[in-house]
């Protein structure tokens, strides 16, 4: 059979969705009761920060790796699960081989940091996450503890003066006075104190038992301390330690959330207090986000590719893919920007942030149909930004095609309108308790708008001339004061 470098994208994004569309259903049933188990931090210092952090409300999660070079659906056809699929392979250790010897093709020449983050910032974002690495093991980034690394010299980008990409996007990212984040992998597929190639690997999880093997576990979990330690003490101030891979954890940690896949019967645990102390020596107040792992190191939540049905009271994100996959896949289809603002309101508007994931090809570029939906975001936030930033949830949050936030004395109700809809309405029904006088303005235009009480809250009037134009836009958001 003739093996190919990739995967059969429509199969494996199936696969994918399937097995996503399993963990995000019980992720939506399971976001209000994990607020039971949040267990808010007692720094005053990461307090503050993470007031700071919920007041972003939009962020965005870049995927960069080997995959990149692929365009596969991140690291997971090295997963021996069987819900992946590798098309062209019918031997999992050809396979294996020649994505890791991606390593030799990986050379994203044109990857301008600088260009980046202007985007991100145009585009409305106040914090960036970059991957140092994914399940893989590949690092982004010049770590000291393994040679499979971007900065490799022996790889074709290693001799390229910009080499250490997380620290040029990072550095890029700041400048542009975005928060930046670090995504981290927990586990780590390319290492021998993880996947021992003494032992086939079986599933995600390491291929040894580790109660047999103690030594060899403890040098895994010093390995992952290091390299945390890298990221945390050489990149200059990191906002979000914002790590993956839940299944590693400590077994008595496990609930009916993350129980389906995480069937490794023995304690994964790699001392979260530790790392998270000693990141915070060098990184005082440093948000850490241990996916799924109820403690004192989840700062906040992250529900992924769902938002909870109603406000939760903990503070928390929903990471969601603009296309089909969390990196570059080839001709994916992305949401535009009318759906990403939308899909923001629905959030923010139940208290949360919006994480957006998207990826860089091979070469360091995005597809320009990310770049149009990313600019058009910003354009609108540039006008509405402040009915999204900084705002607190306000009942009924969301009725209907209406989403309401609120900033001190002031109401904002955003109208969002279908995607087909030519005209919206003559009367808006806003459902709101401000008592006393009101001043209702459309926020695109300072235009003031009339209006009348009525029992639960206001009508607003449209006028008849702006009906049709506003329809066109992503969300129309309509400013109530007194």
């Amino acid at each position: 059979m003739k093996n190919k470098f990739k995967f059969l994208f429509a199969s494996f994004v199936l696969a994918n969705s399937i097995y996503l569309h399993a963990q995000n259903d019980f992720s939506l049933k399971a976001d209000q009761s994990e607020e039971e188990s949040y267990v808010l931090t007692k720094d005053p210092l990461v307090k503050a920060n993470l007031d700071k952090w919920q007041g972003y409300k939009f962020g965005v999660l870049i995927h960069m790796g080997l995959y990149s070079q692929l365009g596969t659906v991140e690291s997971w056809g090295l997963a021996p699960e069987d819900w992946v699929t590798r098309d062209g392979y019918d031997d999992y250790y050809k396979y294996a081989t020649d994505y890791r010897n991606t390593k030799y093709k990986l050379n994203p020449t044109n990857l301008d940091a600088e260009k980046w983050a202007k985007m991100f910032k145009e585009a409305g974002a106040k914090y960036m996450i970059f991957t140092s690495k994914h399940h893989d093991g590949f690092c982004m980034y010049d770590s000291k503890f393994t040679d499979f690394k971007i900065t490799n010299p022996a790889f074709p980008y290693g001799k390229n003066p910009k080499a250490d990409v997380l620290k040029n996007v990072l550095d890029a990212s700041r400048k542009q006075g975005l928060a930046v984040g670090v995504y981290f992998s927990k586990p780590d597929w390319s290492t021998e104190n993880f996947w021992w190639s003494y032992y086939p690997p079986k599933d995600r999880n390491p291929t040894y038992d580790i109660t047999k093997f103690p030594e060899r576990w403890k040098k895994y979990v010093q390995y992952t301390q290091n390299q945390l330690n890298e990221l945390t003490t050489n990149y200059g101030k990191v906002d979000i330690l914002w790590l993956d891979g839940c299944w590693v954890r400590p077994f008595s940690t496990i609930n009916k959330k993350v129980e389906e896949f995480c069937k490794y019967p023995y304690d994964m645990d790699i001392n979260m207090k530790l790392i998270a102390e000693t990141a915070r020596k060098k990184q005082p107040g440093m948000l850490v986000v241990d996916r799924w792992v109820p403690s004192e190191y989840e700062n906040y939540l992250t529900p992924e590719q769902k938002t909870p049905e109603k406000p939760l009271s903990v503070p928390w994100e929903s990471c969601i893919i603009l296309g089909g996959a969390w990196g570059w896949v080839p001709n994916d289809k992305y949401k535009s920007s009318k759906e990403v603002i939308q899909l923001m309101t629905s959030i923010v508007v139940k208290g949360g942030n919006l994480l957006l994931g998207v990826g860089p090809d091979a070469k360091g570029e995005f597809d320009p149909k990310i770049e149009k939906t990313l600019a058009a975001v910003g354009k609108w936030l540039a006008v509405n930004g402040e009915a999204i930033y900084d705002t607190k949830p306000v009942t009924p949050y969301l009725d209907g095609k209406v989403g309401y936030t609120q900033k001190g004395n002031t109401i904002y109700a955003i109208y969002m309108p279908a995607k087909d809809e030519k005209e919206i309405p003559s009367e808006i029904a806003i459902k709101t308790n401000i008592k006393g006088s009101l001043k209702a303005t459309l926020l695109s235009d300072k235009r003031k708008l009339k209006y009348k009480k009525v029992d639960n809250g206001i009508l607003i009037t449209i006028p008849k001339e702006l009906r049709s134009t506003l329809a066109s836009h992503e969300a129309i958001v309509i400013q109530l004061t007194n």
